[in-house]
């Protein structure tokens, strides 16, 4: 039995079968690149479903997750802690918002987003109380709680964990007239991914974001912008929405607010809705806003913003998009996404996409299929052009 399999055994003996990852046991991390227990050395380009946009290990990120670890690692919110305000300060900033609200998870971030639309539907909109309703789309994701798969088209998410409320309403993603019919006097927000990551990188209509927000000012239905995978240079701007010149009224952020050390999440909104959604106790997270949180995070913005990694992803995203847009092959059917968040659509005689990343880890590199035939790209924001010139040639090479 190899290192590999070995370490898979002992892991499917005590773990829940709840993954099916590619059999690939990493130990080390640095930069886009890992390693795994063989001393093999892959270029990642996942990034921990874009949790690692700063890349593996980040020098400046360590460097303040381990002076802050040395100092104060948790409070709870009983009481205050030194670093949350001036990350805050600085979160609120960059995003254009008044308050933001920390949480750990996204799934946690989205539940957030659900509460406060409810309440300031509730006291500011003046809906019944118990009858607000979320609109949400098609083959949304946007966790796994009970209540976000309650509203989810996946069965594999769904079967079995049900019963679900009833609260949610489902429209064809990219479908502005669908929306339209589906808000009545009880709706209070709409929920959607500015582009739908697992669902297989599926980027909507041109102006879709800024009609379908338009659409919600015109209702008084708030427009929540789940932005934890799309968000922070992952689509070439430090927000996906900001191509359509538009702002949500909620925004949900994560993974990358970590920099793949620690989990952070969190909503961002105005005065005028969290004023109105949250008053002491009613709502909070004992690791929520805890200080190594805040430390971690704000080093992790520090980097996207000193290192131009939004830039770097709208450069090197396009270049990577026409470089596969070009590439000979019979077996791609399309090539979607912005940025550094892209995905290969195969063609059904293709077969599974599982197949061909595994043909890419063997070849050093690393990505994940979705939903069958669709290969998803997203590696670290600082990758470089050498770097993604082996991705390419190695992906030519499995799609020949």
């Amino acid at each position: 039995m190899s290192k590999a399999q070995e370490f898979i055994s002992r892991e499917n003996k005590v773990s829940a079968h709840n993954y099916h990852p590619l059999p690939v046991i990493i130990e080390r991390g640095e930069g886009g690149w890992v390693w795994d227990v063989n001393g093999d050395k892959y270029l990642d380009m996942l990034s921990a479903y874009s949790a690692l946009n700063q890349g593996h290990c980040h020098p400046k990120i360590i460097e303040a997750a381990k002076n802050q670890m040395e100092a104060l690692t948790l409070t709870s919110r009983a009481f205050h802690n030194d670093q949350m305000s001036p990350f805050l300060e600085k979160l609120t900033s960059l995003a254009g918002f008044d308050k933001a609200l920390l949480m750990n998870s996204g799934a946690e971030a989205v539940e957030t987003a659900i509460k406060a639309a409810r309440k300031w539907g509730y006291d500011k909109k003046g809906v019944e109380k118990n009858k607000a309703t979320i609109i949400v789309c098609s083959e949304n994701f946007h966790g796994r709680t009970t209540t976000i798969v309650g509203f989810s088209n996946d069965k594999g998410s769904r079967n079995g964990y049900g019963p679900f409320c009833d609260s949610f309403k489902s429209v064809p993603y990219g479908d502005i007239l669908s929306l339209k019919g589906a808000i009545d006097e009880n709706t209070v927000g709409f929920l959607v991914e500015p582009i739908q990551g697992e669902a297989g990188v599926i980027v909507p209509p041109t102006s879709y974001l800024k009609e379908t927000k338009l659409l919600c000012e015109e209702e008084d239905v708030l427009f929540i912008a789940d932005e934890i995978q799309t968000g922070l240079g992952r689509t070439g701007r430090m927000f996906c929405y900001e191509y359509d010149q538009m702002k949500p009224d909620i925004l949900i952020v994560g993974k990358a607010l970590g920099g793949g050390v620690y989990p952070v999440s969190g909503i961002l909104a105005d005065d005028e809705i969290m004023n109105i959604a949250f008053e002491p106790g009613s709502h909070g997270s004992t690791f929520g806003g805890n200080p190594l949180a805040c430390a971690i995070a704000s080093a992790a913005l520090d980097v996207i913003i000193d290192e131009d990694l939004v830039q770097n992803s709208f450069v090197k995203g396009a270049y990577f998009k026409s470089s596969l847009e070009n590439m000979s092959s019979s077996l791609i059917k399309e090539v979607r996404g912005k940025g550094l968040m892209i995905a290969i659509e195969l063609k059904e005689e293709a077969g599974a996409a599982r197949v061909y990343t595994e043909k890419l880890m063997k070849l050093g590199v690393l990505a994940k299929e979705t939903h069958g035939t669709t290969i998803r790209f997203a590696p670290p924001l600082i990758i470089t052009s050498d770097e993604l010139d082996f991705a390419l040639d190695k992906i030519a090479q499995v799609l020949s």
